[in-house]
């Protein structure tokens, strides 16, 4: 008797037919987006779909071919204001029953997200989520947004650029440089020397 799958979409690999694909569809619900959402570390996720089949390939390993689609809205990188993207790319994933990988600890081994060990199931949700993760915008930008400037803000804060966060920044305008202080003390005071200057000129007589 065999026993059931361990989650509602896993898909047991000895109930698989070997002669015809076994093809699939998820569309999660609100709850379930929320949770993904959560997972990943992004603001909204929404419009998630994953379909595809699964087949054997010869007598032992089986492959996953499927079509995934996704909106996801993050924070902008330079601005922190939402950013919204759309995302539809197909998904493959080959479940080998045996991996081989060299002996020796020196060789370097070369990752391949397209290959999977095989287990006793397979589960198109996991790679569904999987998936979504690798093809999440890694630093999402709002159109017009300058790379050069950033925007720090802990949650609840007021955004602050980079020019907020130097040292002594704003500084200047509350105080202003002893030089120039000094030239507009010079200047003022040579402006009163000339008024009075002149009020004694035309204050005099002529002498006859």
């Amino acid at each position: 008797m065999s026993s059931a799958p361990s989650s509602p979409t896993a898909l047991r690999v000895a109930d698989l037919p070997q002669n015809r694909p076994t093809r699939f569809a998820l569309v999660p619900e609100s709850s379930e987006l929320t949770e993904i959402a959560r997972e990943l570390g992004v603001e909204t996720l929404r419009k998630l779909r994953f379909e595809g089949e699964i087949s054997a390939r010869g007598k032992r390993d089986w492959a996953l071919k499927g079509k995934l689609g996704f909106t996801v809205v993050q924070p902008c990188v330079v601005t922190l204001e939402p950013v919204t993207t759309r995302i539809d790319t197909p998904v493959e994933r080959l479940f080998l029953a045996r991996i081989d990988t060299p002996e020796e600890e020196e060789v370097e081994m070369s990752e391949d997200d397209h290959i999977d060990p095989l287990g006793e199931e397979i589960d198109p949700y996991l790679v569904m989520v999987e998936s979504v993760a690798l093809h999440l915008p890694q630093y999402p930008r709002k159109d017009g947004a300058e790379l050069g400037q950033h925007v720090h803000a802990e949650p609840g804060t007021a955004p602050m650029t980079d020019e907020d966060t130097r040292p002594f920044a704003g500084l200047a305008d509350l105080i202003k440089p002893a030089g120039a202080a000094s030239a507009e003390s010079s200047d003022a005071a040579s402006g009163e020397a000339q008024g009075e200057t002149r009020g004694e000129t035309r204050g005099k007589k002529p002498k006859q």
